[in-house]
């Protein structure tokens, strides 16, 4: 790439045309790389979730983070943390399957700190009772016990051999709607 060219999208704005993979690192120009989100998507609650289900599903938490950033930006102000906190959630699970488990685990820590806050400070729920009257079906409880234990799991392997630490984010993929499985 010539170093004075910068690569902008369709509106001028600077964004890296570098084709990515399924976790959302950037590959080198020419490769073949996966479908990159579209940015900006205004999606209803029940859109955003089956969105980001099938990609976490497809091993894509990265572009799942995406779609519940676009929710986050786009949504009403009082689910603003809602979204936030399922994004944190997406990106600990893509830092965990690149490998990065300190910050993949701090970031499943602080997505499930965010939903707990979320549902408490939110009315969804009394506090310390997850569960079934947080909106469009989405499984705080298990959300937040997923992420914990997740983090905790990954942690436990820093230091070991480097495959240990490595977790397929298709397979450790959290089920965002239990109901709806």
């Amino acid at each position: 790439m010539d170093e004075t060219h910068r690569d902008r999208d369709a509106e001028g704005r600077a964004r890296n045309a570098r084709p990515r993979d399924g976790l959302g690192r950037p590959l080198p120009y020419g490769t073949p790389g996966v479908e990159r989100q579209p940015e900006g998507v205004i999606r209803s609650p029940d859109e955003t979730l089956r969105e980001a289900q099938r990609l976490l599903d497809a091993g894509m938490p990265f572009h799942a983070h995406e779609v519940f950033e676009d929710a986050w930006k786009s949504g009403p102000e009082e689910e603003r943390e809602l979204w936030r906190g399922l994004a944190q959630l997406a990106v600990g699970l893509t830092h965990t399957a690149r490998g990065n488990t300190t910050g993949g685990a701090r970031l499943l820590r602080r997505g499930a700190t965010a939903l707990a806050e979320c549902a408490r400070s939110g009315g969804f729920v009394e506090p310390g009772e997850f569960g079934d009257a947080v909106p469009y079906g989405i499984g705080v409880s298990g959300l937040i016990d997923w992420a914990q234990e997740l983090a905790g799991r990954v942690e436990t392997a820093h230091g070991q051999a480097a495959e240990a630490q490595q977790v397929d984010a298709a397979e450790e993929a959290p089920c965002l709607r239990p109901e709806r499985r």
